[in-house]
């Protein structure tokens, strides 16, 4: 009978590099398992919107309160600097708009408003258009109307027309309608130039008449044309 021999498993040379077992990975870890990623939920945006629209308002409140008690205070502040040195801003006007404009005075006075640094009281002088037109071209004397107004309200604009073309210089600002009620149309015509005394109209002056006639347009005062029968123009 033969002989097997075993074959003799040969014996690494210690310089040789190690051998790979079978059977195992060369590199080793450990596989993570990724849940799937549960959906977002979104949300609503309206309640955000609201409340921003809420704060929005809030600010724009508060300012405005904020706003209206500095103008105020301002206000009362420049009024109580008036003390009782207030100029006066004369008028002359027809009898149809005396009523209105006296009452509107009454209220600009008690207001206490400076304008433009310096404060104002309106004395209102009830005349008929001819009588004023005559002492403003030279015809009668100025006397004859209290001196030169700072402005005056016939009842159209054809006496503003007549003092154009005879008196240019006594024009201190365009005439403005301030009501109509057929055929009239009450236009406010600033006036500047030389009074009997020989003092000119300032410039405070005649800002302050331009002041006070758009005073005149304002609600409470249409309300009193309109009583008087004047519609706003």
């Amino acid at each position: 009978m033969g002989r097997h021999t075993l074959a003799e498993e040969p014996v690494p040379h210690p310089l040789d590099p190690p051998k790979r077992q079978q059977g195992r990975s060369e590199t080793t870890g450990s596989h993570r398992i990724v849940a799937a990623k549960a959906p977002r939920r979104r949300i609503a945006k309206w309640p955000i919107a609201c409340a921003g629209l809420v704060v929005l308002v809030a600010l724009g409140v508060f300012g405005w309160n904020w706003a209206d008690s500095v103008l105020n205070n301002r206000a009362e502040a420049q009024a109580a600097s008036c003390g009782g040195n207030r100029s006066t801003l004369r008028l002359v006007v027809t009898p149809q708009v005396a009523k209105p404009v006296e009452a509107a005075a009454k209220r600009w006075d008690a207001d206490l408003t400076p304008e433009h640094g310096a404060c104002f009281q309106v004395d209102v002088t009830t005349k008929s258009s001819s009588e004023v037109l005559d002492a403003l071209v030279g015809k009668t004397d100025l006397s004859t109307i209290g001196g030169l107004p700072d402005g005056w309200i016939p009842e159209s604009s054809y006496w503003v027309t007549q003092l154009t073309n005879a008196k240019p210089e006594r024009i201190g600002s365009p005439a403005m309608p301030i009501g109509s009620g057929p055929p009239a149309d009450y236009p406010f015509v600033g006036l500047a130039g030389a009074s009997i005394s020989g003092t000119s109209t300032d410039e405070n002056q005649q800002r302050a008449t331009q002041s006070f006639r758009a005073y005149l347009k304002e609600p409470a005062q249409l309300a009193d044309f309109a009583a008087a029968g004047i519609r706003a123009s």
